[in-house]
């Protein structure tokens, strides 16, 4: 493959440093090996030319011997180049996921962490990283998005992620950091692992891209020019989704369940994987997404319940419910709790401190006064209603069985005499008696 012009990989720098605005931080992630090693060297000239600041940030994933060596490099290099250096050690121990998938999370966990909100980091990978990252994405079935592959740029938390090198070849970079190695300004460490076939990655690397371009010698980009492809195909369904989710959305994290169901099933997928995306939920597996649409248009009473890696689905009266399985699970987790209170006197629960005042002919009372989560029994005495079961009535309001737990119960000794929700939303409240509740702080931790 020819070498491209001496000026091309800096002109790319300077295309990137661009889009960023003034004041904003510029970063490197440098692992120590070739490519970012060579990142790090042409930003430096290019930052430094254009009087813009420049970091590094080097994580040790200790998963080998050589990670010392490559820390070490690191901060040799940042020396001699006159750039602020941070390091993070991360616990990459696979956990189920895999050694590789485990180091990238361990990897983007700690970008998040250290670099400041509104500034970029630079990644150095590239088109031969793109090509394999798509073959791995089409070898485990993925849809448009994983098609995809590897964006130009996109956001972390606050900060911004971006390639500009991802439309160079591998052996592009490689040439010219060679020639920087012979006239003796660069050097970099080479990962011992890089050879080691047992790794999907390399052994794409290493037998199955080195095939492929011996028969079609343009694999690399083709592929990565297919990635392009799907980018902008999942960019058009992505904006078609949530206009039409626009009209399907009830309340937050709520859509219509019915009207959803008169979709085509390849709109449902969409759309539900959209709004798990606009909700930042992880998406459902194909197996259990069908799962759950095959029960869109469940009866009135029946309780769907859909799990899967860290969010799960709801379907209930029409409506599908979203959200992440630690909301759900949480109030379970809370401790049993009740507390006096006097009117308009903050109260400490579990929901934070609140405000209650107490009004109308009943407020008279010398009663106790006291708050306590729901636990079912519970029954008040409604105006012109006479007595209620709060379950049914609760049931009556809307409030889903799941959901019912989250309700805070206030106390005229042993009489129910109002209920809340989350905790301002007065759900119901008794005969006489006139309840109101405001949040006065988050709860601690």
């Amino acid at each position: 493959m020819a070498r491209p012009p001496h000026n091309i990989l800096p002109a790319l720098l300077e295309r990137a440093l661009a889009e960023i605005p003034p004041g904003r931080g510029v970063w490197v992630a440098l692992s120590g090996g070739m490519d970012s090693s060579l990142l790090l060297m042409l930003a430096a000239e290019v930052c430094h030319a254009q009087g813009r600041a420049l970091y590094a940030f080097h994580v040790n994933h200790g998963l080998q011997d050589a990670a010392a060596e490559f820390e070490s490099h690191s901060r040799d290099l940042c020396r001699k180049l006159d750039v602020a250096l941070t390091v993070a050690s991360v616990d990459a121990s696979a956990k189920g996921r895999g050694v590789e998938g485990a180091a990238r999370e361990a990897r983007y966990a700690a970008f998040a962490r250290h670099v400041p909100p509104g500034d970029t980091l630079w990644l150095a990978q590239h088109q031969t990283d793109q090509a394999e990252t798509w073959l791995l994405a089409a070898l485990r079935g993925s849809g448009v998005r994983g098609l995809g592959a590897m964006p130009g740029h996109r956001t972390l938390g606050g900060i911004t992620l971006m390639r500009p090198w991802l439309d160079v070849s591998h052996q592009a970079l490689a040439d010219e950091a060679q020639a920087l190695k012979r006239a003796g300004k660069l050097g970099w460490c080479d990962d011992p692992t890089n050879a080691d076939t047992y790794f999907e990655r390399n052994y794409l690397r290493h037998r199955v891209l080195p095939l492929l371009q011996a028969r079609w010698p343009h694999a690399e980009r083709a592929l990565a020019t297919t990635a392009h492809h799907m980018q902008d195909a999942d960019a058009l369904l992505t904006a078609y989704a949530s206009d039409e989710l626009s009209t399907l959305i009830l309340a937050p994290g709520q859509l219509d369940a019915k009207a959803l169901a008169t979709r085509s099933r390849a709109r449902q997928r969409l759309l539900v994987r959209t709004f798990c995306q606009q909700q930042r939920l992880a998406k459902p597996p194909a197996r259990r997404l069908d799962t759950l649409l095959d029960q869109l248009n469940a009866g009135a009473d029946a309780q769907v319940y859909v799990a899967w890696p860290s969010a799960c689905a709801r379907v209930w009266r029409g409506r599908l419910y979203l959200f992440t399985e630690e909301r759900l699970t949480a109030r379970a987790a809370q401790p049993e709790w009740r507390a006096s209170w006097s009117s308009g006197i903050p109260c400490a629960t579990p929901l934070g401190e609140v405000m209650i005042k107490a009004e109308g002919a009943a407020a008279e009372t010398t009663l106790p006064l006291a708050m306590s989560w729901r636990q079912g029994g519970e029954v008040i005495r409604l105006a012109g209603r006479g007595r209620r079961d709060l379950k049914r009535l609760l049931a009556e309001l809307g409030v889903p069985p799941w959901e019912r737990h989250e309700v805070m119960v206030v106390w005229a000794g042993d009489t129910c005499i109002a209920a809340f929700k989350a905790p301002e939303t007065l759900l119901c409240q008794a005969a006489g008696w006139q309840i109101s509740l405001a949040r006065v702080s988050e709860p601690s931790g």
